[in-house]
């Protein structure tokens, strides 16, 4: 059985914005647009959140709830010089770490966690080391796979650590009570049309008949994956990157499912990024990119389109992006159904770009070596934090 550990810093840009501003402590903190400015707010101190702020409240209403609140934009720079040590300290504790964002990641602990003696001390060790190490805390689940351990970080949030249990009867039993938009990707459609059938927790899923939650939703792959998640039974594992990986690809699950289609390219364009980097890690070439799509009822759409020549810069990889996204999401389109999942990915790797050496290589072979090693410079300039 594995055992999947998240950790999710504890209201992270504000935390940040906390230890760098010592007079700002115990004071709520709102990060995000200003408070006579037309924007949203990013992310607030737990002092702000007594007072009803939340994201992507707009910023006017929160200053309404909290007019002596603080109010200071992001400062992206600082936040991921935090977020790139908090990951170092990750890295002690497993050599598989996914992130999820530049705040939250999942680690797989299956093949570490006997070096800590249990999976309750291995996530004690975790989040004292980040506290100790960044400044800042973060919040444990521990599970035996992803959905459980998201929502035992959310448990006993900021500053706590929550072990599910295993037993299929005991996780059913933690999850009855629940909230539905505890699970991870119910929106707040989905929640709403529940409620109107009577159905407001996990256990009242349990309790239906598939079927009739399939005739609720109007469809059977959403229906059953609610169903089964419900109970708390997932197949998701931790992205693992092994020496001889096939493909190398990064995935974002929205928070709430996502109709706008500028929102979506942009998430999908920060993980264009992400593939790029960790594809340069090593020396190889990539001869396929791959575009993963699931919307609001599960259903998955998937597209994959040959590079011109082996690649493995950023310019290649995100124009090879942006056509398979264009295809199955043109802008001319009219509305389509909101997105739960964006993905990207290479695959078909090789260890040489191919082609035959030549004293006098085209314009084509020189364009890519140019951006080869541009991508790679920016790769440099993104390890010692000076993007983000």
């Amino acid at each position: 059985m594995a055992i999947i550990l998240h950790v999710d810093m504890d209201a992270f840009f504000a935390s940040v914005e906390q230890l760098h501003h010592p007079a700002w402590r115990g004071r709520p903190v709102v990060v995000g647009s200003g408070p006579h400015e037309r924007g949203v707010v990013s992310t607030c101190s737990y002092e702000a959140r007594r007072y009803g702020i939340h994201s992507a409240m707009p910023s006017r209403t929160a200053y309404e709830l909290c007019p002596h609140a603080i109010f200071t934009p992001p400062d992206m720079a600082l936040y991921k010089a935090v977020s790139d040590r908090a990951f170092e300290v990750f890295s002690h504790y497993s050599p598989y770490v996914e992130a999820v964002s530049i705040d939250e990641a999942f680690l797989d602990i299956t093949g570490t966690v006997h070096l800590h003696g249990s999976p309750r001390a291995l996530g004690e060790a975790l989040r004292a080391e980040v506290k100790r190490t960044c400044g800042v805390t973060c919040s444990v689940g521990i599970a035996s796979n992803r959905l459980l351990a998201k929502i035992g970080s959310e448990e006993r949030k900021p500053d706590g650590l929550t072990l599910l249990p295993v037993e299929p009867a005991a996780i059913a039993a933690f999850l009855a009570p629940k909230p539905l938009q505890t699970i991870w990707g119910v929106g707040r459609k989905t929640v709403a049309l529940l409620r109107r059938h009577g159905l407001v927790t996990c256990g009242d899923v349990q309790r239906l008949d598939p079927r009739t939650l399939a005739t609720i939703l109007k469809s059977p792959v959403l229906a059953t994956a609610l169903y089964e998640h419900a109970f708390g039974r997932a197949s998701d594992v931790v992205a693992r990157e092994d020496a001889d990986e096939k493909s190398v690809s990064r995935e974002h699950t929205f928070g709430e499912d996502v109709a706008d289609r500028a929102a979506v390219r942009e998430r999908l364009l920060e993980l264009v990024g992400e593939v790029g980097r960790r594809f340069r890690r090593a020396r190889r070439w990539a001869r396929t990119a791959r575009l993963k799509l699931r919307d609001d009822t599960f259903e998955t759409m998937t597209r994959q389109l040959p590079f011109d020549v082996p690649s493995r810069d950023d310019m290649a990889f995100r124009a090879a992006a942006l056509r398979l996204f264009d295809a199955v999401w043109p802008e001319t389109a009219g509305t389509r159904r909101p997105v739960r999942l964006i993905g990207f990915g290479v695959t078909n790797i090789q260890p040489t770009p191919g082609g035959a050496p030549s004293l006098f290589p085209s314009p084509e072979a020189l364009r890519r070596e140019k951006n080869e090693r541009l991508s790679s410079a920016l790769d440099a300039l993104h390890e010692k934090g000076l993007l983000s």
